[in-house]
């Protein structure tokens, strides 16, 4: 036995199919992953908004009444300012006739700007101790604090009381807020008050561990002497009455600038400041305050652009305003602070405000670092993503009221002008009397088949309409194919049946191709999967008994419903598609005849120069077409044809890709039907704005629902957000019940509705959001075949 071998020869240049498919290929992926990308970002702001929220990681327990003889006793008979050094605890009390004031839970946009006024207006600095997250989402309250001379301090990012936390969620609280604190101001701090603490009696066994392991990285924790308990709104009176030291004592103040209504904690700060240096006291930060306890000159006035204390000699290590610095914090105490620094907070490290390369420092910051290196970029790129956040929520949330009353519009919308349409088109008696078209049309008609390797289907197809009540002709424009399709059209030996072969051109140059060959003056065009009932082409053109209807949308049903995905596409052909084209009937801006049954005048067929090629949805491209040339387009619910849905989800999202491109692409083109005059702008006047809003822009932006929705579910309230849906899940079942009682469907298919709305909605949902990113971008899509496999047989046969 001998064997040849093939030459070699010369590779074969692809064909320009090959070629386009290729280029399709290439850049289908990139917009995929674009708008995975879109819906990650989507993801990250939401999740990093309920953050700064506290409604991820939210922990809302305080611990109260807890023990305290794990607590030296001296620590819980000392100063409010706790400093450890090299593991031992040291506290210090504010000098006599020295008021520390502090502020609590801010900045906002609303309080705080006015607490610095009264402060600015009366020359004196304080130490405000911020929340994280207030930090990120309102940098620039705070940068004008700094530059005003105030001192800050950690009050966590998220509020939370750290005495239920671990190591983890403790560090990440201090180094976020660091972090924040760098990208608003571009500094670090050393000073913390925890929440929900008050006087340093207070601290117990569960929350000293904590300040132990926050003063061993080298933070100063500030506890309070006198709580004007402003947050209870006692009146201005109370809250000066309360905040005053007894028997001249120095005293740590606290105060709050958020919570709530601050208006009369801003009122009474004026008085305050006022009273007390009556009697003869000075105001100071913390920072301050330790300075005068570790002997350094206090600072007072003003001095430099920022506004910052006036500047003292200090020489390294004699501060004393930092945490550690008054027990000689060794540098090893803290390791790399926050803003980059090498040294222990306190030991020299200069503030925002001041030159690295001078020894001068402003005593009333010094607990205060210059933030550098990776520390002040992650701040910036922190407090930027909260800016995108704090935008893009906002629109978000109003995207989501314009869906959901879209939504609910639409449904409204369906059920009222579908009940009319239904009444009006099955009158049988009353105002009026039987609904007709007009006299009864029965003059034969022409059936154009388009054919592309349909050798699975094209046989049911003929046979089906071989059953016409109705006379007509049959045209096959086989376009192509290379299965025997022509072969087994010509075999079945059917009456009236023409079969044309033309080289592969597409499905519009097939279509008109029929056109131009039909012998009569109407022409009823189908796929080549398609059945018909038997009475389905006679009911299709009673309509022409009308001289003012150019062309009839039929009643496409899925007759591959027998399986979890052709049931989910029975629900949508049903209730999306069938109650749309009776709203759309009655409003006359039908906006597609659907290519599994439609029909047209021959005449106004040719006049808006047949099926164009110019989109991939030549069905809706003609449908507008026709309306712009002054045709009416109506929908006959009793023509019905049975037509073979894709049984892949691959071939879904196939299918579906292009119907959605193609339908941008018709709209896009037919764009100037919105400045159209009389009859014939009547789609672009309403037929155009409806499909934006209801088949673009809704379903674009409907995702947002579920996202919403899936969000709340895990980080809000689970039971109200699963409610809400389940709400909005009655209302889409009580339209679909609707609409199968409309067209007589039977009801068992519905129980698939609730898992549509789970995975198939989704799907729909990401094939648009495809298809625009594909539009945005300018891209082109081929004609794509589906996969038949004849499944769909004559009518009586499907259930």
């Amino acid at each position: 036995m001998t064997s040849t071998t093939p030459s070699r020869g010369r590779r074969r240049a692809p064909t320009k199919m090959e070629r386009a498919a290729g280029k399709a290929a290439a850049l289908q992926k990139p917009r995929v992953i674009l708008a995975l990308l879109l819906l990650l970002g989507l993801t990250s702001v939401m999740l990093l908004d309920g953050y700064l929220r506290s409604e991820i990681g939210n922990d809302a327990r305080v611990r109260d009444g807890a023990a305290y003889d794990k607590v030296p006793q001296k620590i819980l008979d000392g100063g409010p300012l706790l400093t450890f050094t090299g593991g031992a605890a040291k506290t210090q009390s504010v000098p006599k006739k020295t008021i520390v004031l502090t502020f609590d839970d801010g900045p906002t946009p609303t309080w705080t700007p006015q607490i610095l006024k009264v402060l600015d207006d009366n020359d004196i600095e304080a130490t405000f101790f911020m929340v994280g997250s207030m930090v990120s989402r309102y940098p620039g309250v705070v940068k004008d604090l700094v530059d005003q001379g105030n001192e800050v301090g950690i009050h966590t990012f998220t509020h939370v009381d750290l005495s239920y936390q671990g190591t983890g969620r403790l560090q990440r609280e201090l180094k976020q807020t660091q972090l924040a604190l760098a990208g608003a101001a571009g500094i670090t701090t050393t000073l913390f008050r925890a929440p929900y603490s008050s006087e340093i009696n207070a601290v117990d066994n569960y929350s000293w561990p904590v300040y132990k392991e926050i003063g061993n990285l080298g933070y100063t924790s500030v506890f309070v002497d006198t709580d004007s308990d402003d947050w209870k709104k006692p009146g201005v009176s109370k809250i000066v009455q309360w905040a005053t030291p007894k028997d001249n004592e120095g005293a740590v103040v606290l105060m709050h600038d958020a919570g709530g209504d601050r208006s009369e904690t801003v009122k009474a700060l004026d008085t305050y400041i006022k009273k007390m240096k009556a009697k003869g006291y000075s105001f100071t930060t913390v920072s301050g305050a330790m300075a005068k306890l570790n002997g350094a000159p206090n600072g007072a006035g003003r001095t430099g652009a920022t506004g910052s204390g006036q500047a003292v000699e200090a020489g390294v290590g004699q501060t004393g305003a930092g945490a550690g610095a008054s027990a000689g914090a060794g540098a090893g105490a803290l390791g790399e602070q926050p803003g980059g620094a090498q040294s222990a907070p306190g030991s020299g490290s200069t503030n925002s405000s001041s030159s690295n390369s001078s020894n001068k420092v402003n005593v009333e910051q010094s607990g205060q670092q210059k933030a550098t290196g990776s520390t002040l970029y992650e701040g910036k790129a922190l407090v930027y993503a909260v800016a995108v956040a704090e935008w893009v929520l906002p629109l978000l949330s109003w995207l989501l009221l314009v869906v959901g009353v879209s939504v609910m519009g639409r449904f409204g919308m369906m059920l009222i002008l579908a009940r009319r349409h239904y009444r009006q088109r099955n009158r049988k008696r009353g105002k009026g009397g039987k609904f007709s078209w007009g006299p009864t049309v029965t003059r034969p008609v022409t059936v154009i088949v388009p054919a592309y390797n349909e050798k699975e289907c094209i046989a049911n197809t003929l046979h089906s309409l071989a059953q016409s009540t109705h006379p007509i002709e049959i045209i096959v424009v086989d376009d192509g194919s290379t299965d025997g399709t022509k072969e087994i059209a010509e075999s079945l030996g059917l009456p009236n049946v023409r079969v044309i072969r033309q080289e592969n051109a597409g499905k519009p140059a097939a279509l008109n191709n029929g056109v131009r060959n039909a012998s009569y003056d109407i022409v009823v065009m189908m796929d080549g999967d398609t059945v018909f009932e038997p009475d389905a082409v006679h009911q299709l053109v009673q309509p022409f008994a009308d001289p003012g209807i150019g062309a009839v949308a039929g009643n496409a049903k899925v007759g591959n419903r027998n399986t979890v995905i052709g049931a989910w596409q029975h629900i949508e052909y049903v209730m999306g598609f069938n109650l749309d084209r009776r709203m759309y009937d009655l409003l006359r801006c039908m906006p597609t005849i659907p290519g599994a049954i439609g029909a047209f005048r021959r005449d106004a067929v040719l006049e808006v120069g047949g099926m164009s090629e110019d989109t991939l949805a030549e069905d809706t491209d003609i449908t507008i077409a026709m309306h712009r040339a002054g045709w009416r387009v109506v929908y006959q619910e009793h023509a019905r044809a049975w037509t073979e849905a894709p049984s892949s989800l691959k071939q879904l999202w196939s299918q579906r890709y292009r119907w959605s491109y193609g339908t941008m692409q018709a709209l896009w083109k037919h764009r100037k039907s919105l400045t159209d005059k009389g009859p014939s702008g009547r789609f672009g006047r309403i037929g155009m704005p409806l499909v934006v809003i209801f088949q673009i822009i809704t379903p674009v932006l409907a995702p947002l629902i579920d996202v919403f929705t899936v969000y709340s579910m895990i980080f809000v309230d689970f039971w109200a957000s699963l409610l809400a849906w389940l709400a909005v899940l009655v209302v889409q079942l009580v339209c679909a019940a609707y609409a199968f009682r409309l067209d007589r469907e039977k009801y068992r298919y519905l129980a698939m509705l609730p898992l549509q709305q789970l995975a198939y909605r989704q799907m729909m949902y990401l094939v648009l959001i495809h298809s625009s990113v594909t539009a945005l971008t300018g891209g082109r899509l081929r004609w794509q075949k589906l996969k038949r496999t004849g499944e769909v047989g004559t009518p009586a046969g499907v259930s």
